[in-house]
């Protein structure tokens, strides 16, 4: 059943409405529109705003200025083409000056070079069943007269993203930089780099998402210094959406296809999961997901490492297939990529509940990472079932000794090969796991947990399989270890040893954003 504002559309008789086609939009795919199109959204705007109408048809374009009190509605069958930049540098707008894009990569601090952008804007939106294909811009930084975005906002309010398809995004599909207000619902995303950022939002609700992304993030919270001060993503929900990583256009064309792998622009596979940071200036806080679904990708990452507070998070009811890293990933780093004499963030107040993994990579188990002195604190997993498969390798080398990378980018492929197959917890306070069991699908040698300077876990109901002659848990300098109930894992599969010397941080190395 179609709504009203598209009968109305489709019959040219809606109220403070315009239809692009009646300032000469061709729609055929090889005629630049762009023109056309703005016309059509100022015109809207001078009578007060109203609704831009796209019936069907393909619209080449270059760089769209959205205005507030604006909608713009793509009907089906309508397409918004990103056109191919002149050999000549014509194209897309210009990335404006930012005087603060030394702490974040250069598409983070840049919102004009876009096909779809706005800046200062209050009530604004893009709805309706089209499509939004970023073909011709770039996934990369770009040069004069490239795009590099689908869609591009910063500092408005009153956002409603809804209904709509894009593919090919470009490096973002959609970034959004201190939104506030911001409604994200029913998009199907597949894209070349990361689906939605939201960045330095306040009250965002994503809902009902399905974002297929190889090669990037998939749905990412980050609080960046693009705004030229810190400023946290806050009030946020993520509900009933789906993460994934099968190879570009394949989610749409319903293949899901599984061959460009080691394509992936960091070489660790498929990237697609859900994640806050790595830009974390601002921090995090109040943020809720649940019911969501990750199917071959990487798994869940919470991470601050540039001076951020990441608190105050609850997740629950998600379930993960074919994982390539790390199911849950938790980490408090000191990257430090900020103003000078930007101290440490902290992480903590997060509670994980009713999670189930299966074919999980157990080269990384889960981990939660702090740091020497700035523990993640208080953590609570409850309800949870993680299937790990075997490595694949006889010649992987399992590291005995974990170095702290804590300046390095965070991700779990950059710590190698875990000690435990399960989880591993280093820096951390007030741990609590309730009925989490965690088992192997093959061969395994190495221990579930193992615990590095811990201060303070509990274990109610744990169960882990375990191989012959190695212990479920190897403590190392840890403290107030209580397992409940008593004699659920025997004493003779708790191994205590010395704190391992300390290694030294390799060079840091760059990584995705």
């Amino acid at each position: 059943m179609c709504s009203s504002v598209a009968l109305r559309a489709r019959m040219g008789h809606f109220q403070n409405g315009v239809n692009i086609r009646d300032f000469g939009a061709k729609g055929d795919g090889i005629t630049l529109d762009t023109e056309s199109i703005n016309k059509a959204i100022d015109a809207a705007a001078a009578t007060g705003g109203g609704t831009v109408y796209f019936p069907a048809g393909t619209y080449a374009a270059y760089s769209i200025h959205l205005k507030s009190n604006i909608s713009l509605y793509l009907d089906q069958g309508a397409t918004i083409l990103a056109a191919e930049p002149l050999s000549d540098g014509n194209g897309y707008d210009a990335a404006e000056p930012n005087e603060h894009d030394k702490f974040q990569d250069f598409g983070h601090s840049h919102w004009h070079n876009s096909l779809i952008w706005g800046v200062g804007l209050v009530n604004v939106s893009i709805l309706g069943p089209g499509t939004i294909y970023g073909k011709g811009l770039t996934k990369n930084v770009a040069r004069p007269g490239q795009g590099n975005k689908a869609i591009a906002l910063k500092l408005c309010r009153n956002v409603i993203l809804r209904d709509f398809t894009i593919l090919y995004g470009g490096h973002f599909g959609i970034l959004a930089t201190g939104v506030d207000n911001f409604t994200i619902d029913n998009l199907k995303i597949d894209t070349n780099r990361d689906g939605i950022d939201i960045d330095c939002c306040r009250n965002v609700r994503v809902s009902n998402c399905t974002v297929n992304s190889p090669w990037d993030d998939g749905i990412c919270l980050k609080s960046s210094y693009a705004l030229g001060f810190a400023r946290a993503t806050e009030n946020v929900t993520i509900a009933n959406c789906q993460v994934s990583g099968f190879d570009h256009g394949t989610f749409i064309n319903g293949t899901y296809q599984k061959n460009e792998s080691g394509m992936v622009p960091d070489k660790q596979g498929p990237t697609g999961r859900i994640k806050f940071g790595t830009e974390a200036n601002g921090g995090f806080r109040n943020i809720t997901i649940n019911n969501c679904l990750f199917e071959y990708c990487r798994g869940l990452a919470l991470e601050t490492v540039d001076g951020g507070v990441l608190e105050d998070v609850v997740i629950s009811n998600i379930v993960m297939k074919d994982l390539t890293n790390s199911p849950i990933f938790l980490r408090l780093g000191a990257r430090m990529r900020g103003p000078e004499g930007t101290a440490p963030g902290k992480l903590r107040r997060v509670s994980i509940n009713n999670l189930v993994a299966y074919n999980a990579d157990s080269h990384f188990s889960s981990i939660i990472a702090g740091l020497t002195g700035n523990d993640i604190e208080d953590i609570k997993l409850s309800n949870i079932r993680i299937y790990y498969r075997p490595i694949d390798s006889p010649l992987v080398k399992i590291q005995s000794v974990v170095p702290e990378y804590s300046k390095d980018y965070p991700e779990p492929q950059r710590f190698g090969v875990m000690p435990s197959y399960g989880f591993f917890i280093r820096h951390a306070r007030n741990i609590e796991m309730n009925n989490v069991e965690v088992s192997y699908m093959g061969k395994e040698t190495r221990p579930a947990i193992m615990l590095e300077d811990v201060k303070g876990l509990i274990l109610n109901n744990f169960k882990a399989q375990s191989p012959a002659g190695t212990p479920v848990i190897i403590q190392r300098g840890s403290r107030d270890i209580t397992i409940f109930p008593v004699g659920s894992i025997p004493k003779n599969k708790v191994q205590k040893e010395p704190t391992p010397a300390t290694v030294p941080d390799p060079v840091p190395r760059r990584g995705q954003s």
